[in-house]
């Protein structure tokens, strides 16, 4: 069996720890069942003198991972995806606007769950463009999660919003009656 111990050198300052009580709470479950599944290999963890620490973003992802997309996520995936196709044709533009509309966001929400997310941004847009059109593109939850803080507003003119809603409201029918 994988062992779900990381090395302590492998986890940056960036990286959001959290104890198991902490995790339990986000989990609403037992620090007893946090540290089982982190004993299980399920939760990644590192150790930090006696303790464990998980990281937030392995938390979120257990949370979420058996939860199927919802309409609205799907409506969301959608609409990044068009302006993925934006970034790959105007990328300095792109990130430009975006990191613009982030520093709206983030003097609007200062504190909790938006501002973590909005950091994460913050870092997003500071590294590769592939690795923001992986997020803009991805069904994973983290990357729902990050959808949902998108600073990509306005990128696409109302014209083409309106295009992609138009288009996924036609195959989202069409996946409905396959779906039946």
């Amino acid at each position: 069996m994988r062992s779900a111990v990381r090395d302590e050198a492998v986890v940056s300052e960036s990286d959001d720890l959290l104890t198991t009580g902490e995790v339990a709470k986000i989990l609403n479950s037992s620090r007893q069942h946090v540290v089982d599944l982190c004993n299980s290999g399920e939760l990644p963890y590192t150790t930090v003198g006696k303790h464990r620490r998980v990281r937030r973003r392995d938390v979120e992802m257990l949370r979420n991972r058996s939860l199927r997309m919802s309409r609205d996520q799907r409506r969301s995936l959608w609409l990044n995806t068009a302006v993925a196709g934006r970034l790959v044709a105007d990328p300095s533009g792109v990130l430009n606007r975006a990191r613009a509309n982030l520093d709206t966001l983030q003097a609007a929400h200062p504190r909790g769950q938006a501002a973590y997310w909005l950091e994460e941004w913050a870092k997003l847009l500071d590294g590769p463009t592939e690795r923001v059109l992986e997020v803009l593109t991805s069904p994973t939850p983290w990357a729902r999660e990050m959808r949902q803080n998108s600073p990509f507003s306005g990128v696409l003119d109302e014209d083409e919003r309106v295009q992609v809603l138009t288009a996924f409201r036609g195959h989202d029918k069409q996946g409905e009656r396959t779906r039946a």
